[in-house]
């Protein structure tokens, strides 16, 4: 088995060595290798390490969305993106090319399917119903990040410094008042800062920010990590050090056949799996579909720049709710990102969306220093409703799905991991995984 790279030094994904023809089906194949997949393969090896597990990935360890991410742990995030407040907004900012929501008229006719399912699922019914079921996944994760974590030694990189809503008009806070009270029917605690003495108490959580900001509330139990890429290469190395396999390959087709299900790769050997868990983040869809099950999946693209260390002296992730980016401390320095930009797998990045978001935390962080950023683009794994797929596939039970997480991938990981260990082990989660299936498009 060639290394997976545990520090944060480049080329680590090169290491990564192909797939090789196995001699009859390993126990479980995973596909994908970001936080879900790898966090799915640990725990599978830490209840068995006698299990044959590989994990397969089109690029390597942590190539996509757990690349780059914002690194937070957003328990507090249960609403989902369908509701009616986006509806309202999204005409508004959709006007604004460079603003929190871009929807590229190209992508429109391809889309368009996705938005009806999306615009069902703001519905007052439906998104209490989300609410409900985000609420307690992220629970659940909650509970079990700081374990996973501990088991492999990587407690150090989480910081649980809490985040910094911030709001620029009267207005603006009161809108999000029925949101901080609906957390506040799931347990989750927060502060509001808000009338003579907000500017204060703001400067008290996060000095530096621009005095424009009339309320705040403040989220003590969210949390980040120093960098989600490194995070996941930790994760993979301590499953390789269990007995899995990572290689290299782009799974193209599951075929089920009697002794297993096959794995079909571009250019590559075939992998038989007596199991198969897909975990291939925004392109899991086109997997699903191999075995004629139509799932809509779209890719939210997020935009982000990261800046080194001493870009300004940031305590804790701050969000801005009116515009849809954060600022994340992130290995020292600051990421700033966010937004979602609709636009598909295909199209090139459009990185004047990351200048923009850098230009208005430059606004709102006076001090803030832009010099030397580096610019990146995700691909978020959305569905219509906000929730992720976890469970198995329709017609075929030795298929496991475990994907679009949408912008909760790093937060739910461990959960869904969890989650998914019993569902290959044939145990009973614990868990109600209904609201997770992929059948509810059906």
């Amino acid at each position: 088995m060639g290394a997976v790279a545990v520090a944060g030094s480049p080329g680590a994904d090169e290491t990564l060595p192909p797939l090789e023809a196995t001699a009859g089906p390993v126990d479980v194949a995973i596909i994908g290798a970001g936080v879900i997949g790898t966090s799915i393969a640990l725990r599978l090896a830490q209840r068995n390490p006698a299990r044959r597990i590989v994990v397969i990935d089109r690029e390597g360890v942590a190539a996509g969305a757990s690349r780059g991410n914002a690194g937070a742990y957003a328990f507090s995030d249960i609403h989902p993106l369908a509701s009616p407040g986006i509806v309202r907004r999204a005409p508004r900012w959709l006007l604004d090319p460079l603003g929190p929501l871009a929807l590229s008229p190209v992508y429109l006719p391809r889309i368009a399917p996705w938005l009806w399912r999306f615009w069902r699922a703001s519905q007052p019914a439906r998104v209490a119903a989300s609410t409900r079921a985000q609420a307690a996944l992220n629970r659940l994760s909650a509970e079990l990040t700081p374990r996973l974590l501990a088991s492999i030694g990587a407690m150090s990189m989480w910081h649980e410094d809490g985040n910094l809503h911030l709001y620029e008009s009267e207005a603006e806070w009161r809108s999000s008042l029925p949101g901080w009270h609906e957390r506040g029917e799931h347990s989750i605690a927060f502060e509001h800062a808000q009338g003579a003495s907000a500017l204060e108490q703001i400067a008290h959580w996060q000095p530096g920010l621009s005095a424009q900001f009339v309320a705040a509330t403040f989220v003590p139990r969210w949390a980040t990590i120093d960098d989600p890429w490194v995070l996941v290469q930790r994760i993979a190395a301590s499953a390789v050090a269990l007995g899995v396999q990572v290689r290299r390959a782009a799974a193209e087709a599951l075929v089920p056949a009697v002794d297993g299900v096959r794995i079909a790769t571009a250019g590559g050997p075939a992998l038989m799996a007596r199991q198969v868990v897909v975990a291939a983040g925004a392109w899991s869809h086109r997997l699903a579909r191999t075995l004629g099950e139509r799932i809509p999946l779209e890719t939210e693209r997020g935009y982000n720049t990261t800046l080194p260390p001493g870009a300004f002296d940031l305590r804790r992730q701050l969000t801005f709710p009116g515009h849809g980016f954060v600022v994340t401390p992130i290995a020292g320095g600051v990421r700033v990102g966010g937004a979602v930009e609709l636009a598909g797998l295909d199209a090139p990045p459009n990185f004047k969306r990351s200048e923009a978001l850098l230009a208005k935390a430059r606004r709102f962080l006076p001090g803030l220093r832009v010099e030397g950023g580096t610019p990146w683009m995700g691909f978020r794994p959305s569905l219509p409703d906000s929730l992720p797929a976890i469970g198995r596939a329709r017609d075929e039970a030795r298929v496991v799905y475990a994907f679009g997480h949408g912008h909760l991938g790093l937060t739910q990981s461990a959960a869904t991991a969890e989650l998914v260990a019993a569902l290959v082990d044939g145990r009973d989660p614990g868990f109600d995984v209904r609201p997770f299936s992929a059948r509810r498009f059906a």
